[in-house]
C-alpha cells in the first residue's frame, strides 16, 4: 500500500514551513508554520523537527504515515550570500603540460561574495602522488585551509588522481573535494572555481546534514531524508554531503516547483512574492528555464532555475517624491518596525496622517507611512491590492478593505486624486520593473504573448501579479495555497539527476550510455524505474551531451476523480489557451493519455501537411491540463510497432539540408502518460536510438503520437 502522505519543509529567514500532502489525491492535508531556529544549538535541524512535530499532530498522522520527506533550505544561500564560508585550500597536480595548466590556478580564486566578505582560497602543488600531495595537503591546512580541493586539468577523463589526492586529504584529517565530482566538463578554471564554492559551504552544511538526518530518525521517520536542489528536484543526504552548492537558490526553485507540479502550468510566467522581493521564473513546454549560475560575478557550472528577482514584494514601501508615486521598495515594512496598515483595526486609523519616514540610518526620507490615533502604520503594496479588492477572499493576505481605504486617503490627499487612484498609482509604480523583467523574460524565451498566463505564489501574490496581468493584457491566476506554495513544491519533487558529458560528435552509443548514467542515478537515488523519464540535448557548439532524469519515489500518481476528462472540455482548454474558438480546433490525435487539438480556424476538409506547413498545437492531457503547446506543428499517429518506421518517415520527410549539413525537425514523442522530448539530438541514429528505448517493453498496439516542428 502507498504511504499516506508526503511531507514538505521549507526552511526560510524567519519561518520554517511544512505541509503535509495526501499521496493518492495530492491534496493539501495538513500545514504549519514555526519560527526557523537559527540561533538553537542544532541550529535549523531543530526548527524542522518542531515544524514535522507540530504538521504530524495537527494533520492527525504518525511518524510511519510518512512516505516521503523533503525539506529545502536557504542555509547555503544566505552562507554565501552573508560570506559565511569556509577557507579552501586547493592542491593542484600534474607535470609538464598539466602540471603548467594546474599552476595557473595559484593566481587566485578568492571571490568577493558580499560587501567586505571574501571567499579565500590558497594553493599549493603536488607534481606527483603519495608524499607529495601530503606535503601540499599540511602546508594548505597550516595556512588555515579548512576544506581541501583536488585539481588536475583532465580529470573528467582520468580521475584517478584527484581521487587519490582527496583520499590522502581525508586520512590527514581535512575535509576534501574534487574537482571531478561537481562537473564533468571541461575548462579547467571554470570547473575548479565551481568546485571550490561547493567546498566552501561543506562543513557548515555537512553539519546540519547529520543533525536534520539524526533528529528525522529520532522522531520515527524510516522514509529517506531528502533535499531540494537549485533545478527544481530533489537528492538524497548522501548526493547533498557530496554536492552541497546544489541547494544554492532552491528556495525559489522550491516555489515554481511547487507551481509547475500542483498547478500543471504548461507555458506562462510564476512570480512568487514575499514580503521585500518578487522571484521571477519562466515556463515553456511544462519544464522551467534553467541557466548556469553566476556567483559573486563568475560563471559557474552550477546548472539551477532562472530565477530572476525584483526588489518588489507585498510589503514594499511607498516612496512619494515632487507630489508623485515614484516607486514601491527596496524597503519593506518589517525593515522599518512598521505593521500593514491595511491589516490594523480601522479605529487605530482615525485622524490619520501622511508622515516621510526613513525605514533605516541613511536610508532617503521619501518613504511615507500614516500615524493614526493607534501609532503609525506601513503603506505597502499589499494595502494598495486590498484598497483595490483586488486578494479574493479565500487568498491568506485577505482583509476588509476598509482599512486600507482609511489608510489611502491621506496619500489620496496629497496627490490630489481619489482613493482607488492613489492604489492605482501605487501598484503602477510597484509592478514597472517587474513588468520589464517579464517582457524581457519573453522576449529572451519566445514565449507565445497571445497564450501568455502569469501565476502568483508566495504571500505577497496578490499584491503584484493580477494587477500586473491587467497591464499586460494577459491571463493571470494566483496558485491554490499561495502562502505554501514553496514546501508544496519541495513535497511534489521528484528525485533529480543530470549528467554532463564532453563528447565530440557523439553517436548513438554515446548518447544511450550518458542517459542510462543519468537514468541508474535518479534510481540509486530511491527513484522508481517505471517513472523515471530522460531528456537528452546534444549541444554540437560546446560538443556536449546533457541527460536530465526525474523520476518518483513512488509509483502512486493522482486520481483522475471519474476518469478523463470529456472531450468536450480538453477542447475548451485548449482553445483558451489558443485565444481561439473552440469551433475552430480540430481533434487531430488521440492517445490513451493525451488529445492533441489544430487551430484551423474555419478550414474545412482534409489536413494536408507538408514540409514548411503545419498548424497550431495544444496537446491536453487526461486531467485536462495543456501538457504541450507549438505555435507551427504538425501530428501523425501510429502504434508502438511501428513506432520505428513513424519517426523514420518524419525524419525522411522533414530533415533539411544545406551548407552546414543535416537539419532535424524537433520531434516528440506522446508515449503513455510521457511526453519524450527528442528536440535535443542533432542525428537520426540518436533520436532513434532514444525512441527505442522508451518503446522497448511495450505493447505493439499501444498508439502513439509524433509531433513534429521545423527548427527556429
Amino acid at each position: 500500500m502507498p504511504a499516506r502522505i508526503r511531507v514538505g519543509i521549507d526552511v526560510g529567514g524567519t519561518f520554517t514551513d511544512a505541509v503535509a500532502i495526501d499521496a493518492q489525491t495530492l491534496e493539501l492535508v495538513g500545514q504549519v508554520k514555526v519560527p526557523t531556529t537559527h540561533h538553537h544549538p542544532e541550529g535549523v535541524a531543530h526548527g524542522i523537527v518542531e515544524a514535522l512535530t507540530a504538521l504530524l499532530a495537527r494533520s492527525g498522522h504518525a511518524s510511519g504515515d510518512v512516505g516521503f520527506l523533503a525539506h529545502g533550505t536557504t542555509q547555503a544561500t544566505n552562507a554565501l550570500l552573508e560570506g559565511d564560508v569556509a577557507h579552501v585550500g586547493i592542491v593542484g597536480l600534474g607535470r609538464g603540460f598539466t602540471g603548467w595548466r594546474t599552476r595557473r590556478l595559484a593566481r587566485g580564486h578568492d571571490i568577493e561574495l558580499a560587501r567586505g566578505k571574501h571567499l579565500r582560497t590558497s594553493y599549493a602543488h603536488a607534481p606527483g602522488a603519495g608524499a607529495a600531495v601530503g606535503e601540499a595537503v599540511r602546508r594548505l591546512v597550516g595556512e588555515g585551509s579548512e576544506v581541501v580541493v583536488a585539481a588536475e586539468a583532465f580529470s573528467v577523463d582520468d580521475p584517478a588522481g584527484e581521487d587519490a589526492a582527496a583520499s590522502c586529504a581525508r586520512e590527514l584529517g581535512a575535509i576534501a573535494s574534487t574537482s571531478h565530482e561537481i562537473t564533468k566538463l571541461y575548462g579547467l578554471k571554470t570547473r575548479v572555481r565551481t568546485a571550490v564554492i561547493n567546498a566552501s559551504i561543506l562543513p557548515r552544511m555537512l553539519g546540519t546534514a547529520e543533525l536534520v538526518d539524526k533528529s528525522i530518525k529520532a522522531a520515527g521517520i524510516t522514509s529517506p531524508l531528502m533535499v531540494m536542489r537549485c533545478d527544481g528536484g530533489v537528492m538524497d543526504l548522501e548526493q547533498m554531503r557530496r554536492r552541497p552548492l546544489l541547494t544554492v537558490l532552491s528556495g525559489p526553485a522550491a516555489g515554481v516547483a511547487g507551481a509547475l507540479m500542483s498547478e500543471r502550468i504548461g507555458e506562462g510566467i510564476f512570480l512568487e512574492t514575499g514580503g521585500t522581493s518578487t522571484d521571477i521564473s519562466v515556463i515553456r513546454r511544462g519544464r522551467v528555464a534553467v541557466r548556469h549560475a553566476e556567483i559573486g560575478g563568475y560563471r559557474t557550472f552550477l546548472t539551477s532555475l532562472d530565477v530572476r528577482t525584483i526588489g518588489v514584494g507585498g510589503g514594499s514601501l511607498i516612496r512619494v517624491r515632487g507630489g508623485k508615486v515614484t516607486e514601491a521598495g527596496p524597503r519593506s515594512a518589517h525593515i522599518a518596525g512598521l505593521s500593514y496598515a491595511g491589516y490594523a483595526d480601522p479605529a487605530a486609523l482615525r485622524g490619520a496622517e501622511l508622515v516621510s519616514v526613513r525605514p533605516k540610518e541613511g536610508d532617503p526620507d521619501d518613504y511615507v507611512a500614516v500615524d493614526g490615533e493607534g501609532g503609525r502604520f506601513a503603506l505597502t503594496t499589499s494595502c494598495a491590492a486590498l484598497a483595490l479588492e483586488l486578494v479574493p477572499e479565500t487568498d491568506y493576505a485577505h482583509a476588509d478593505p476598509a482599512a486600507a481605504r482609511l489608510a489611502f486617503a491621506p496619500l489620496a490627499k496629497s496627490l490630489g486624486v481619489s482613493v482607488a487612484e492613489a492604489a492605482r498609482e501605487v501598484l503602477r509604480a510597484a509592478v514597472r520593473p517587474v513588468r520589464d523583467m517579464v517582457e524581457s523574460l519573453v522576449r529572451e524565451y519566445r514565449l507565445d504573448r497571445r497564450s501568455l498566463v502569469l501565476v502568483g505564489g508566495g504571500g505577497g501574490a496578490a499584491s503584484v501579479t493580477p494587477f500586473l496581468a491587467a497591464e499586460l493584457g494577459a491571463a493571470s491566476r494566483i496558485a491554490a495555497h499561495n502562502e505554501v506554495i514553496s514546501p508544496i513544491g519541495v513535497a511534489l519533487a521528484m528525485v533529480r539527476e543530470q549528467v554532463e558529458r564532453v563528447v565530440p560528435d557523439p553517436g548513438q552509443a554515446d548518447v544511450l550510455a550518458i542517459r542510462r548514467e543519468a537514468e541508474q542515478a535518479v534510481v540509486a537515488q530511491g527513484a522508481r524505474a517505471e517513472s523515471v523519464e530522460v531528456d537528452v540535448v546534444v549541444d554540437p557548439r560546446r560538443n556536449t551531451v546533457r541527460a536530465v532524469a526525474t523520476g518518483a519515489t513512488e509509483l502512486r500518481t493522482k486520481d483522475v476523480g471519474d476518469g478523463p476528462v470529456a472531450e468536450e472540455q480538453a477542447r475548451a482548454t485548449a482553445a483558451e489557451s489558443a485565444r481561439a474558438d473552440a469551433a475552430g480546433l480540430r481533434l487531430l490525435a488521440e492517445t490513451r493519455h493525451y488529445r492533441v487539438y489544430g487551430v484551423l480556424g474555419e478550414r474545412r476538409g482534409p489536413i494536408r501537411l507538408s514540409r514548411r506547413k503545419g498548424v497550431p498545437l495544444r496537446v491536453v492531457d487526461r486531467e485536462g491540463v495543456v501538457r504541450f503547446q507549438a505555435p507551427d506543428g504538425q501530428v501523425r499517429v501510429a502504434t508502438c510497432g511501428a513506432g520505428r518506421e513513424l519517426l523514420g518517415a518524419a525524419l525522411e520527410e522533414l530533415t533539411e539540408y544545406g551548407d552546414g549539413g543535416a537539419r532535424l525537425p524537433a520531434l516528440h514523442l506522446l508515449l503513455g502518460g510521457r511526453i519524450v522530448n527528442l528536440a535535443g539530438m542533432t542525428k537520426a541514429e540518436q533520436v532513434l536510438g532514444v525512441a527505442e528505448t522508451e518503446f522497448a517493453g511495450r505493447e505493439a498496439d499501444e498508439p502513439v503520437a509524433l509531433i513534429s516542428e521545423a527548427r527556429a
